[in-house]
């Protein structure tokens, strides 16, 4: 499912955790209205102590703060932070709480990360209020601002009022918010739209990079955590690098949270690199940002190309069809590249029995879980 295209809006990029952690901080410090936060990861510690401080501030000055948590992917955030959260004023929500029922139902997760203040600048990426965020995993987040917030509004407020969410927060508070999206008139703005998907029955994310890939005409930089694509993107990929699009992947090297769905990805390796795709492995850490870039379109959220993402999880991305801040994005990718490892084709193809084993064993072992539903 898919926002409208909406013009007038201001996009900036905020790579790396020194940046958009201030930023956000920032941001909720100044709101004066309404804070809304949607995460999939929370738990207990220096993060969380610094937000669960600056909600508590904000909600104690007058702020309508609601703060809406994936129920597996928040268990580290202890009882106590829990109801310090509560005791101060913040609504909280919980979407999907484990339970006895259906293994598939389990599975489905809010897997979306979003930050709105006062209804007027929002923030998206792949962050979420854990201390890895802080100097262990590369991330990347959008600051956003102009007519394209409405539609995170609208997006939050449908989960916040969902029969799968649960807490005491109350209902109806998001709909009555004040919206301040006026739009930009620097450059005449930015292009953009928000796009989401809900598991296996709404792929909107996956269908518009399919759409965009066959269509590219100089470039498709691709990042993400958690690698392993469907058939249709795989052979999209390899038909865009023969006929001369410059197709490359900023993938994690060793240090991976996840290190058996890297081996599940890399069984894909040798035929993508014989179609000629370019595969980077990130060195200095573990890289868990997801944007891609085709030609002057951007595409940035929480939406990895994996059958997690794309199967069960509720995504949402970002994104800007503008020649100026792929400009940015483009220059991104750059450094990132210069700190990662080229796998080589040739030394790809002798690689030992062992990596080929765990490619098949995890392989299959993916494969499996795909069936669920």
């Amino acid at each position: 499912m898919r926002g409208m295209w909406r013009e007038g809006n201001h996009f900036t990029l905020l790579p790396e955790a020194k940046r958009f952690i201030p930023e956000m901080f920032a941001a909720i410090e100044q709101a004066r209205s309404s804070i809304l936060i949607e995460l999939y990861l929370m738990e207990s510690g220096r993060l969380a102590e610094g937000m669960i401080d600056a909600l508590g501030r904000a909600a104690e000055r007058g702020v309508s703060v609601m703060l809406m948590l994936d129920g597996y992917g928040s268990m580290g955030l202890v009882d106590e932070d829990r109801a310090r959260l509560r005791e101060r004023g913040v609504a909280l929500r919980f979407f999907n709480p484990l339970g006895f029922h259906s293994l598939a139902k389990n599975l489905t997760r809010d897997h979306r990360k979003l930050v709105v203040v006062d209804g007027r600048l929002a923030f998206t990426g792949g962050f979420g209020a854990v201390d890895e965020f802080l100097d262990a995993w590369y991330e990347v987040a959008i600051r956003i601002e102009g007519p394209v917030v409405v539609d995170w509004v609208r997006l939050f407020s449908r989960l916040w009022d969902s029969p799968l969410s649960r807490g005491r927060g109350k209902a109806g508070l998001v709909r009555n918010l004040t919206l301040d999206v006026s739009t930009h008139s620097d450059d005449q703005g930015m292009r953009g739209r928000v796009v989401w998907g809900q598991g296996y029955r709404y792929q909107a994310i996956r269908h518009s990079l399919h759409k965009q890939i066959s269509s590219a005409t100089r470039r498709i930089w691709i990042c993400t955590p958690y690698f392993v694509p469907t058939f249709s993107l795989r052979m999209r990929l390899a038909k865009a690098a023969k006929r001369g699009v410059d197709v490359r992947l900023l993938l994690p090297g060793e240090t991976h949270d996840h290190p058996m769905v890297r081996y599940a990805g890399q069984r894909f390796y040798g035929r993508l690199l014989r179609a000629g795709v370019r595969i980077f492995e990130f060195q200095p850490t573990f890289i868990h940002a997801k944007f891609s870039l085709v030609d002057d379109w951007t595409t940035l959220g929480s939406c990895n190309f994996d059958h997690w993402s794309l199967h069960w999880n509720l995504e949402a991305n970002q994104e800007v069809h503008d020649a100026r801040f792929a400009d940015e994005v483009a220059a991104l990718f750059e450094r990132n590249f210069a700190t990662s490892h080229e796998i080589d084709p040739a030394h790809w193809a002798q690689r030992p029995r062992l990596q080929r084993l765990r490619e098949w064993l995890f392989g299959t072992l993916d494969a499996w879980l795909t069936r669920l539903r």
